[in-house]
């Protein structure tokens, strides 16, 4: 397809694309899920994913593309920075994930349309957003307990969730891409964080990349 080159021509993708988002969950629970993750040095980048079998989460298949970026740093249309890359990181796979985990917004994203939900409607596989840090939105701060929640609110309208995954340590923002509801989704997270705060598919793929970039 023709990546935008301009803000104003990614938006328009965006404002296209979002509509095509499914809130609903896609059926039974995956068997494999991906991380995926870029780390950048300057204007090189590494684009990773890494996917683990969901019940042990150990590693069944990674793959790793190298490139430079294309499209200018501009909030709320990162992904197309990171899309192309994550794209074709995804079909040098030989295990054909069911869940897409990105260190990154869904619908938590000024037009709804973050990149969980951009590699979602894309591939048609269920996403699911896990950030480090809010982008958009205000909230109340979750109990301290590991599984606690708060709803993320932007224009007063849930776009996602503040989730506690481990006792006492920061919590993660979790938002839909496409084909996987809120609960589902946070379901999804405490599952994939059983002793660390961030998802066990984020922590393998950030490894990836920032180890293929260093090794370049």
């Amino acid at each position: 397809m023709q990546w935008p080159t301009t803000a104003v021509e990614a938006i328009a993708v965006q404002e296209e694309l979002r509509h095509r988002v499914d809130p609903t969950d896609a059926g039974s629970s995956p068997q494999y899920v991906a991380g995926l993750d870029v780390t950048y040095d300057g204007d090189r980048l590494a684009a990773a994913v890494v996917v683990l079998d969901w019940q042990t989460l150990g590693e069944v298949d990674r793959s790793v593309v190298l490139g430079k970026t294309a499209f200018p740093y501009v909030p709320g249309l990162f992904a197309f920075r990171e899309v192309p890359a994550l794209l074709e990181a995804l079909e040098r796979l030989s295990t054909t994930p069911d869940l897409l985990v990105c260190d990154g917004q869904g619908l938590a994203h000024p037009r709804r349309f973050g990149l969980a939900c951009h590699l979602g409607v894309l591939t048609g596989v269920p996403a699911i957003g896990a950030a480090k840090t809010a982008f958009v939105g205000t909230h109340r701060e979750p109990g301290v307990a590991r599984g606690e929640t708060a709803e993320l609110l932007l224009d007063g309208e849930v776009v996602g969730a503040v989730l506690r995954t481990q006792h006492g340590v920061k919590p993660v923002y979790v938002s839909i891409g496409h084909r996987v509801s809120l609960p589902t989704a946070i379901a999804h997270v405490l599952h994939l964080t059983p002793r660390y705060r961030l998802p066990e598919t984020t922590r393998a793929a950030d490894h990836l990349s920032r180890k293929a970039l260093a090794d370049e």
